[in-house]
């Protein structure tokens, strides 16, 4: 494959329009996606022709504004390019209007009150700074979703709010260090994704697969990955398949897709992308996501973006790997070759450090939802407590500085593998820590938290906004300070002082950390619906409120889709996990029963040995009658639970009655599972699934 040849071939992209577009058009747009100036109407009509001229050349019959509302998924209704004449033919028209607004249902998708049946009109905006692309004979326009009213309905307007927000105080702050060229400031963002791949006839015969994307029962596989032997591993040849036939349409998509390997689960895989604008990274990783279902389908195969779709293995996630960059090619957190002078590094690391420690709670948020409560603190997934890793260098660099020491110069280091033909490796400044949920590797900080089934906007937006707002204060101290190395050796000095118990460098899965984490007073939300509260806390409303990133109203509504959706997803895994139960699993244990008893009576008839049949009976026995009591036990929540009218009541209800029903049937079920004859079970098991491929 010629990738150069072919990549971005479906986008229209900054190297059609400089083709296609009069130069003041395409000037005048540029000004607008890259130093974030308003969009000229004018503009809007020249691009809305050349475009769909160019999407029509690559087969589009359609168009449609692509959105992300606060499904997790994308949303868009399709419309041809076609209009009828007074002589009864059709013509193809796109306008500028068309393009750059439309008109979906805004009461169809979740709003958390902000949107009633009767209240249906929401807008699509364009959003220039993310390039159109066409797909399955769709012309696919990336836009902003809002209500009748402007509240965001989706995951791309806070985001951008955000960027504008960062943007702005970032730029205050290079000003006062005497940069005086940069224009603009962008969060970079990598987003790492995991994944599972199992066949489609095995996932056809889970319902639990297919309605919840995990499973509900399954017990423990013989190997799993006790051996460490998959990760990085050889690729099978139907997953490199799969992954040749993804990379092929991601990258004719623009999608940067650059490194690919085998997870540490089995089945389990990893693709991750080269780093873009956070929007647009946010755009490449819903397309991923789809992309990644629909290529698996074409291979006869499943892909599972769960958070935890088995136990006893590694769940996935989603790494959010995050930067800061100038316009004009300046990285912000890059410490360079002596960060022990590179004041200005140090200055927007001092910002990163007090952002996560004061609204940890927020970021714990971002990374919230029912499937990661199945994920976190375990099996490489981070635990539920924000904390940073910075490693020794630079923490002891900070220190110093805040002692009013001057920093060690560290010699350079080279390690010598010991073989002659191998060349000495430079030595880089710090391990990494991979239990951190946010850790400095290098040039970014690398949030591990984030679910692998979820949207990473809201990650970045709680990232942006709260630096942002520590950049404010650090700008309006510089701004006025008599003497400027003086006031950035105080805010080294006080960050320190002030939030470095939000740093911790050593082993985030130990007992010890937790108990030193609620002892420096760090939040500890062990569940999504602790984590969801943050949203109506006075300090976090005032922070998106003051950089106009959520008014109040929307902090509200996003609580409220939260808890409801995480009610709903509770709620479809119990009512699945019981009819499972009673319609195939129970069945299928009491069938075995009865035919091992039969065997049982004809044995003892003939007067043969049967006492360790007996046994087995007898253990049989005693699993049907828990998984009947649990599935009454189940039942009873369940309705119990519907019957709350309070969303926030229910949740919680959810959280500490039917969740433990759950994990008490599953545990009496998988113990059946291992005692029943293989003929009799009636779904695929954990060594089918996993081991497949």
């Amino acid at each position: 494959m010629d990738v150069i040849n072919y990549f971005g071939d479906q986008v229209f992209n900054d190297t059609v329009m400089r083709q296609r577009l009069p130069k003041s058009v395409y000037e005048s747009l540029v000004k607008t996606t890259r130093e974030g100036s308003r969009l000229d109407p004018s503009v809007a009509e020249v691009v809305a022709g050349a475009m769909k001229e160019w999407a029509i050349e690559h087969g589009a019959t359609h168009y449609t504004h692509w959105f992300q509302p606060l499904t997790g998924i994308t949303a868009g209704k399709h419309d041809a390019f076609i209009n009828p004449t007074s002589d009864g033919r059709m013509v193809s028209e796109f306008s500028g209007k068309a393009l750059v607004m439309s008109e979906p249902d805004a009461s169809s998708f979740p709003s958390g009150g902000l949107r009633t049946t009767f209240e249906a009109r929401g807008y699509t905006a364009w959003d220039p700074t993310s390039p159109a692309f066409v797909r399955d004979g769709t012309l696919f326009i990336p836009t902003a979703f809002c209500s009748y009213t402007g509240e965001a309905l989706d995951e791309k307007t806070p985001l951008l709010r955000s960027m504008q927000a960062i943007s702005r105080q970032a730029l205050r702050v290079l000003r006062v260090f005497g940069n005086i060229t940069s224009k603009k400031v962008t969060p970079t963002v990598g987003a790492e994704q995991e994944y599972f791949l199992v066949d489609r006839d095995l996932y056809e015969k889970r319902l639990d697969l297919k309605l919840c994307g995990r499973t509900l029962f399954g017990a423990k596989s013989p190997k799993g990955q006790e051996l460490d032997d998959h990760y990085c591993g050889r690729i099978k040849l139907r997953v490199a398949d799969f992954m040749r036939d993804l990379d092929k349409n991601l990258w004719s998509l623009g999608v940067t897709a650059k490194t690919k390997h085998n997870e540490a689960a089995p089945a389990q895989h990893e693709l991750a992308p080269i780093y873009a604008n956070a929007n647009v990274a946010c755009d490449h990783n819903q397309l991923t996501m789809e992309m990644m279902r629909i290529v698996a389908k074409q291979h006869h195969m499943a892909c599972l973006l769960h958070e935890k779709p088995f136990n006893y293995v590694n769940g996935s996630g989603k790494h959010n790997n995050w930067s800061l960059t100038t316009d004009d090619g300046i990285r912000l957190l890059e410490p360079g070759k002596s960060p022990w002078e590179n004041v200005q590094f140090l200055t927007f690391l001092c910002a990163v450090i007090t952002a996560v420690h004061e609204y940890g709670d927020l970021l714990r948020m971002s990374a919230s939802c029912a499937g990661n409560d199945n994920r976190l603190g375990g099996y490489e997934a981070p635990p539920a407590v924000i904390s940073i890793f910075l490693g020794d260098q630079l923490t002891g660099i900070l220190t110093s500085i805040a002692h009013g020491d001057t920093p060690d110069t560290p010699a350079t280091q080279t390690l010598q593998m010991g073989v002659a033909t191998l060349p000495n490796l430079p030595q880089d400044d710090s391990d990494r820590n991979r239990t951190s949920p946010f850790a400095f590797t290098g040039n970014k900080f690398e949030f591990r938290m984030v679910g692998s089934s979820q949207s990473i906007a809201m990650a970045n937006v709680v990232l942006n906004t709260a630096v942002a707002e520590v950049l404010s204060r650090f700008a309006d101290r510089l701004e006025k300070a008599q003497n400027f190395d003086a006031e950035v050796r105080t805010i080294i000095r006080q960050t320190m002082e002030e939030h470095s118990d939000i740093i911790f460098n050593g082993n985030n899965y130990s007992q010890d950390w937790l108990s030193l984490a609620q002892r420096r007073g760090l939040p500890v939300l062990r569940s999504s619906i602790e984590a969801f509260d943050t949203l109506n806390a006075p300090k976090n409303i005032e922070l998106f409120s003051k950089h106009r990133v959520f008014s109040a109203v929307e902090c509200r509504s996003r609580y409220e889709i939260l808890m409801e959706n995480y009610s709903k997803v509770l709620s479809i895994e119990a009512n699945t996990m019981l009819e499972m139960a009673n319609r195939l699993l129970l069945p299928a244990v009491m069938r075995y029963a009865g035919d091992l008893a039969a065997s049982y009576n004809q044995l003892k008839t003939a007067g043969m040995p049967s006492g360790s049949m007996q046994a087995r009976l007898t253990e049989l026995s005693g699993l049907i009658e828990n998984i009947f009591a649990d599935i009454q036990s189940l039942q009873f929540s369940m309705d119990t639970a519907c019957s709350l009218g309070d969303i926030p009541q229910q949740a919680q209800y959810l959280v500490e009655h039917v969740r433990p029903d759950m994990d008490a049937l599953r545990a009496h079920m998988d113990a059946a599972e291992v005692k029943v004859d293989r003929s009799y079970w009636p779904i695929p098991t954990y060594t089918d699934l996993l081991h497949r491929m």
